[in-house]
């Protein structure tokens, strides 16, 4: 277990309508966290140092370590010098998957991407997503707000992303934050597989840009809507295409756009824009 911090205080000058003051400003914290298994480091990321148990079973899962939360058996957090070592154990069939995955990784050059093993992989297809609820324009607000009002972290210091799970008739199920997007997403699809929910059930938004990536790991946890404030790639509205996923960008306020699937979300007025 450790007790690292995940904000410090730092002195900084600001410049305020031409005059400069001294202050200081809260800071997240970002540190190595090793992914150790079976007590072989698998990949190491930076991340803010917290809900390291959630992210241990999200990161498990995008990689295709783990099909399910139960191949978890332990997460055990270990400090490490500057980092966090997060040994993971697994159930016996999923470690030795994972030992001979390691056997076939050894020798060639990867391309710098953890847990993957070609440029391919990189472009790797997806799963195709099933859910069929319909979101309202009021659910979508509902959603945004709801994460804006979960960020803590980011109230602190205004420097982290969040992702959050939404689920229709419920409201939001859990945000997580870190520094990095993928890791604040990795983070959240662990929390929504230990709390026994299913990605079916609910949108999952984020703070950052559509890409690719995000797109790869919703699909991976089965939700069906991804939100976000930010606009997607084309590569990820491709990739959005080939899940059957509804994918909506630049949502702020009222106001939103999606780019793929608008089946699942109710209508409004139509409007035929020249």
């Amino acid at each position: 277990m450790t007790d690292r911090k995940t904000v410090s205080n730092v002195p900084q000058w600001q410049y305020r309508q031409g005059a400069t003051r001294r202050a200081t400003r809260v800071v997240p914290e970002e540190v190595p966290v090793a992914f150790s298994y079976g007590g072989s480091t698998h990949a190491v990321m930076m991340a803010t140092p917290d809900d390291l148990e959630d992210f241990a079973v999200g990161f498990s899962l995008a990689e295709g370590i783990i099909r399910r939360a139960d191949e978890v058996l332990d997460v055990e957090l270990l400090e490490a010098g500057s980092g966090i070592d997060v040994q993971i154990t697994l159930r016996d069939a999923t470690a030795e998957a994972l030992t001979a995955r390691r056997r076939r990784m050894a020798g060639p050059v990867g391309c710098g991407l953890c847990g993957i093993e070609s440029i391919e992989q990189a472009t790797r297809d997806v799963p195709e997503v099933t859910g069929t609820f319909k979101l309202t324009p009021a659910e979508i607000r509902q959603a945004l707000d709801g994460l804006a009002k979960g960020q803590a972290l980011n109230r602190e210091t205004h420097a982290v992303h969040a992702a959050g799970f939404f689920i229709p008739g419920e409201g939001l199920l859990a945000v997580r934050e870190d520094v990095g997007r993928h890791n604040a997403l990795d983070k959240l699809v662990g929390a929504v597989l230990k709390a026994g929910r299913q990605g079916a059930e609910g949108v999952v938004v984020v703070t950052s840009r559509l890409s690719v990536e995000m797109v790869q790991k919703t699909a991976v946890l089965g939700s069906p809507v991804l939100l976000a404030i930010s606009a997607p790639t084309a590569l990820a509205i491709r990739t959005a295409e080939e899940a059957s996923m509804t994918l909506i960008g630049i949502a702020r306020g009222d106001d939103f756009e999606v780019f793929t699937s608008p089946e699942r979300v109710e209508a409004g007025v139509s409007a035929d824009v020249a």
